[in-house]
């Protein structure tokens, strides 16, 4: 309950008011108690203080009974009697709702609550897929692969394009970043589609929240308490644990440095806390203890609320302040230790035995410790929690449904847009490069086919050429024969008038010789004649 400017949570045994400064909420804090033990009620009375403070809450709801602080509570005997015992009426205690925003990651039960996968990066995603080592260093590579070339990864689709694009030119990726072996991102793909199966196709996509819309208003200034439903989510608690370090971490990132205030800008709860740090790795913890150490200077107060405070790291427990612890129970040696770390964390109150308090809180009850105005913590009190304004319970269908569609951030939300991402791009990136692949084959093809016709050319005018060249032979063959036989004609003839001038000559100059011998030898002599100058005519014709 607001009061007098501060956070009243409760009164101790002698009636004194027990309350929380709110220039000492951004110190963090812890609710812790075994189940049953009333840290439902305690959640919801801080998130009213502080609404009423004007200031927005973040809180996530388990088992679906957070949502009735959005409706007044019911008057009852019990109520009457716990009004009269903590004198509330005379605080001016009345019955009211506060201003809600219902969200939820499956779009069932509140505002739809999506981010993308560049914007929750390879270090949650990693954790949420249960990857090793190994396969978050590709997953980072791949990342860094998308940043450099200006992909946007929006949800599992444009993720699951980006690995399968990777392994198919991991060649060309090598030797900038390193190998990456294709069996290691077929397991990160394969971790991706159980994901999806999970959930996480919804949860991945736009548009994704900005988280200034929880830094929203109700009526007379009331701060928002923006009530995440994880009645579905928490069976799968990777990703709900995730989640709300995601949110945290983008609170911490934009929000500006304000140093100290006179209260804070937001608080976030962060119910079933041990699930964030089940599992995780020494990185990730690293990066939560920072996160929880700076965000406080962003004006962000961050309450774990858990059943044990062994659940949460040493290096974390440092950081929060203010502590409610409602009761443990020690049934073994180890709950024993447990419950007297959680006893020895609080400054001692010689009043009562811390140990035993806790072991004996009934419902309701709490050993509390806030820092005061000098920034020490106070010494342990026994508390008895003040009763809710709101309802007790959980709200109907109807009620919800109305809440829902009454927010300003349900038509903001309401429908999914599939914007051009890394899915689309290297979708028409493979439709191009099946283009030019199948262009140059065709080129190639083509190339191939005017080869063969030009070697089929070369061949046909080489087989021309030597026709030719043969016809050109056999013709010039041809021609040197009809001229042998030409002159072997003229030869013959030339040889025929020779004969026959010398046989005619060589006749009349042996007719002469011979004719003085008488008349046979003027016969013999022409014989003879003719006959040597035939014979004399051959030898020259022959040389």
């Amino acid at each position: 309950m607001y009061y007098e400017g501060n956070v009243w949570v409760g009164v101790n045994d002698a009636r004194e008011k027990i309350t929380l400064l709110p220039k000492m909420a951004n110190r963090h804090g812890l609710v812790a108690g075994a189940t049953g033990t009333g840290k439902t009620v305690t959640l919801k009375v801080l998130a009213e203080s502080f609404s009423d403070m004007g200031v927005p809450v973040f809180m996530a709801d388990v088992k679906g009974d957070i949502a009735g602080i959005s409706i007044p509570g019911d008057d009852s005997e019990n109520m009457q009697e716990r009004i009269a015992r903590f004198g509330l009426a005379d605080a001016g205690f009345s019955y009211k709702g506060y201003p809600v925003t219902l969200w939820d990651i499956y779009g069932e039960k509140g505002v739809t609550l999506r981010t993308t996968i560049s914007e929750i990066g390879p270090v949650l995603l990693a954790r949420l897929m249960e990857l090793n080592e190994l396969q978050s260093d590709i997953l980072s590579i791949v990342f860094k692969i998308a940043d450099d070339n200006n992909l946007l990864l929006i949800d599992t689709k444009d993720l699951k394009a980006m690995l399968n694009y990777v392994s198919e030119h991991n060649s060309e990726f090598e030797a900038q970043y390193g190998k990456m072996s294709p069996q290691s991102i077929a397991a990160i793909v394969r971790a991706l589609v159980s994901l999806e199966v999970a959930g996480g196709d919804k949860f991945f996509g736009e548009p994704a929240v900005n988280i200034m819309d929880f830094f929203t208003f109700g009526d007379a200034g009331k701060g928002m308490i923006n009530i995440l439903d994880s009645s579905s989510l928490i069976n799968n608690t990777k990703l709900y644990s995730t989640f709300l370090l995601y949110l945290l971490s983008e609170l911490f990132e934009r929000l500006p440095e304000v140093g100290d205030m006179d209260k804070p800008k937001m608080v976030f709860f962060f119910d079933e806390a041990h699930l964030l740090f089940k599992d995780a790795p020494k990185a990730l913890l690293e990066k939560i203890e920072q996160v929880v150490k700076l965000i406080r200077s962003k004006g962000v107060g961050v309450y774990f609320c858990t059943q044990n405070p062994r659940d949460i790291p040493d290096g974390v427990l440092a950081q929060l302040g203010n502590k409610i612890q409602h009761g443990l129970r020690a049934y073994t040696p180890s709950d024993q230790k447990s419950v007297k770390a959680a006893a020895e964390s609080y400054r001692e109150n010689p009043a009562f035995n811390t140990y035993d308090t806790i072991l004996n809180l009934g419902t309701g009850e709490t050993v509390i410790s806030f820092l005061g105005g000098d920034g020490i913590p106070t010494m342990a009190e026994k508390v008895y929690i003040l009763p809710p304004q709101s309802n007790f319970g959980s709200i109907s269908d109807s009620q919800r449904d109305t809440l829902i569609k009454s927010s300003i951030c349900y038509s903001k939300y309401a429908e999914a847009v599939d914007p051009d991402s890394a899915y689309e791009f290297l979708q028409r990136r493979g439709v191009e490069e099946a283009e030019a692949l199948e262009k140059e084959k065709a080129e190639a093809e083509a190339a191939k086919q005017r080869e063969k016709e030009e070697k089929e050319a070369a061949k046909q005018a080489e087989k021309a050429e030597k026709e030719a060249a043969r016809k050109a032979e056999a013709e010039a063959k041809a021609a040197q024969r009809e001229k042998e036989k030409e002159e072997a004609a003229k030869k013959r003839a030339a040889k025929t008038v020779a004969n026959s001038i010398t046989g005619t000559v060589g006749r009349e100059v042996g007719k002469t010789v011979g004719g003085k011998f008488g008349k046979f030898g003027k016969t013999l002599g022409g014989n003879v004649g003719a006959s040597l100058g035939r014979g004399l005519l051959s030898t020259l014709f022959s040389k």
